[in-house]
């Protein structure tokens, strides 16, 4: 995946004019997919690691200068890499504004406050009660990814990969708070860091109670219980400075502009065909829902074959300017938003013909998805599906 990433780059650089935007979202979908499997990496491998490292280090009441180097560099990678993907995600998707590199420090430093908090909690508690600290893990793990599942996220093509997507999910959430959902997140990430706060605050009082006095002081002990709710604190002090100054949509207390570029689409011209074709890609199309997910009733049995390819569009009608059209393949499918986690579930399928087309076609094939209303068409190929 770097290979293809740096591939794609040097061929944005490289291509004529009209062929560097195609290569360019083709590397930004990649790069995007990239950072989703660098996320999951981390929390699956550094996130333990970090636990295990500090509790370590709280047992033996020391710190080696190795243990704290790579117990920093953990954190580091947490925080890093939760703020880089959602750069990313924002980056390769149209219908949302790009964030700055100001934002990015600052969702850094947010997480990286809150997630030394969380860590610093449980490696106090699992210093002392090994046992229940895997109960309370497992148990927020499950509670975590029934809320995600609740939620309906719209990741996957087919139903078990989206819980099996949950479930993996429902590990960052033991650390740190990620949105998975589109809308408003304010009132779920409230009650999330609600949770938290509790949660933290009940492990370290725990460990307050019960720590062994002949290995850690009274002194110390409490320098550690400082410590966690200070860094709780400064993380949440940084998301709302992310939030007030320097989200991307805007100042949270100021009217809302929205993250799409364009609000609507342009009113349709009277007369024109169903199928007729949209002379600017869409920006913001509607989300897969339960209900064309399933399909209507009878659908599954019918014979339309997944997409069609067809030589022309129909012709224009006398109100719209003639254009040049190209091939059009047509995707019984509704349009993904999210080009990470299975951006490529369709692509790898229609690749070849795609590729054939377009080399073959003195213009670019178009991509056209199912769609509550109007069909709408993209001019240029994405592999997101």
């Amino acid at each position: 995946r770097y290979l293809r990433t740096l591939y794609l780059g040097l061929q944005s650089r490289w291509q004529a004019e009209h062929r560097r935007r195609h290569f360019y979202w083709r590397m930004m979908f990649e790069s995007a997919d990239i950072s989703m499997l660098r996320l999951l990496e981390t929390f699956l491998k550094s996130a333990p690691q970090l636990v295990l490292q500090l509790s370590i280090m709280v047992q033996q009441n020391s710190i080696e200068p190795l243990q704290g180097l790579s117990a920093s560099a953990s954190l580091v990678s947490l925080a890093w890499m939760i703020a880089s993907y959602q750069k990313v995600l924002r980056d390769s998707r149209e219908d949302k504004m790009p964030m700055s590199y100001k934002g990015a420090v600052v969702q850094i430093l947010w997480h990286l406050f809150t997630i030394a908090a969380r860590a610093i909690a449980f490696a106090l508690f699992a210093s002392v009660f090994q046992l229940y600290f895997g109960i309370f893990i497992v148990t927020h793990w499950c509670i975590m990814t029934f809320w995600i599942i609740q939620g309906e996220t719209d990741f996957c093509m087919s139903k078990w990969e989206e819980i099996i997507y949950n479930m993996v999910v429902g590990i960052i959430y033991i650390f740190c708070w990620f949105n998975v959902k589109e809308g408003r997140s304010r009132y779920r990430m409230g009650i999330y860091y609600v949770i938290t706060l509790s949660e933290n605050a009940a492990l370290t009082i725990l460990w307050f109670l019960y720590y062994d006095r002949d290995t850690t002081s009274d002194f110390d002990a409490l320098i550690l219980v400082c410590v966690v709710s200070s860094s709780f604190a400064l993380g949440i002090f940084f998301m709302f400075i992310y939030y007030c100054l320097l989200h991307p949509n805007g100042p949270i207390f100021s009217p809302r502009t929205g993250g799409c570029i364009f609000r609507q689409q342009p009113p349709a011209v009277p007369g024109s065909p169903a199928d007729a074709a949209v002379t600017s890609p869409p920006r913001s199309l509607p989300r897969t829902t339960g209900g064309e997910r399933e399909g209507a009733p009878g659908e599954r049995d019918s014979c339309v074959p997944v997409f069609q390819v067809r030589p022309c569009a129909p012709p224009a009608p006398a109100a719209r300017a003639p254009r040049t059209e190209g091939p059009v393949i047509r995707i019984d499918l509704p349009r993904k938003k999210y080009p990470a986690w299975d951006a490529h579930f369709i692509d790898r399928r229609l690749r070849k013909t795609i590729l054939a087309l377009e080399y073959a076609s003195p213009t670019t094939p178009r991509l056209q998805y199912r769609t509550a209303g109007a069909p709408q068409e993209v001019l240029e190929y994405e592999t997101t599906v």
